[in-house]
């Protein structure tokens, strides 16, 4: 193993699990509608969650290298929590309300609206998925 890699796995790692699993996304999205769509790459929503992911890989990753008892993993554990409930909960809301407003405003006499991302959440299975991928990752690496 690399110097490198020693002294920055925990990055490397989560920035990796974000990655292929945007990359799924985009892949996807290309095998669906038949067009490469690349700002799925940095997009939010989808299958599976990719937050749900690196929060879980992280909290993995604490967990086994410095202990469930240490701070650092009740830290990522808590972070984890907050993130995948804000993700299937709030922010799926304003993705149900986003598409509302632009069925609304579709339908004014005004068309110069800026249209709001309806993809801004997921749902419980995909945040469940993703958390998933997060713990097998970090219980692999």
């Amino acid at each position: 193993m690399t110097t490198y890699y020693k002294n920055h796995k925990f990055i490397i790692v989560i920035l990796l699990v974000w990655f292929f699993i945007q990359l799924f996304k985009v892949i996807c999205d290309r095998i669906e509608t038949k067009k490469w769509h690349w700002r799925r790459m940095f997009g939010a929503g989808g299958m599976p969650s990719s937050h749900s992911a690196t929060v879980v890989c992280l909290a993995t990753l604490m967990g086994k290298y410095e202990g469930i008892d240490s701070p650092a993993f009740v830290i990522s554990f808590v972070f984890a929590m907050i993130v995948m409930y804000d993700a299937a909960g709030v922010r799926r809301a304003v993705g149900k309300q986003a598409k509302v407003l632009n069925d609304i405003l579709s339908n004014t006499k005004t068309n110069n609206f800026e249209k709001l991302q309806e993809m801004t959440g997921h749902t419980p299975v995909q945040v469940v998925c993703g958390a998933i991928i997060g713990l097998i990752v970090g219980l692999i690496c």
